[in-house]
């Protein structure tokens, strides 16, 4: 898969979580990823097609989405609850959003479908493309999430 079309999503993600939650967060190295077990306690993925098929997926560790959605909301939140979850999925929404247009500029169209919200100790995350599974550690003060991209050309 070309950095290219992955480079897209990382910028996105460290764009809209300083914009919408203020929060600083940093890529790690990208790795391969060869099982479906989420990385954190609430994940959302997005299907993509157009010109290409794939997904694009966040996991967040509890700490780490908690301490985003109370940014979000400018108050303190202290539990996991349904408004934590979807805070996940309207994240996932914004990103993709601007990664499909960075990616649009580089001549490859791509729409985003309503993204899914899962949540729980040990779930799990189905990419429907057999395309590699490439994952993206990131980093913030309050806990760590991981973005996924897999795409089929």
């Amino acid at each position: 898969m070309k950095a290219e079309y992955i480079n897209p999503f990382i910028k996105a993600t460290i764009d809209v979580l300083n914009l919408m939650a203020f929060i600083k967060t940093k890529a790690s190295k990208p790795y391969l990823k060869k099982d479906a077990f989420a990385t954190g306690d609430v994940s959302t993925i997005v299907g993509l097609t157009g010109e290409a098929t794939g997904t694009f997926s966040i996991s967040f560790e509890e700490t780490s989405i908690i301490k985003i959605a109370s940014n979000m909301f400018g108050e303190e939140i202290k539990k996991m609850d349904r408004d934590v979850t979807e805070v996940a999925g309207e994240l996932a929404n914004m990103i993709s959003g601007q990664a499909r247009r960075e990616i649009e500029a580089l001549g490859l169209r791509l729409d985003g479908a309503i993204p899914s919200v899962f949540s729980g100790k040990n779930h799990t995350i189905y990419h429907m493309t057999d395309g590699p599974k490439i994952a993206i550690p990131f980093t913030m003060p309050e806990g760590l999430f991981t973005m996924e991209v897999c795409f089929d050309f």
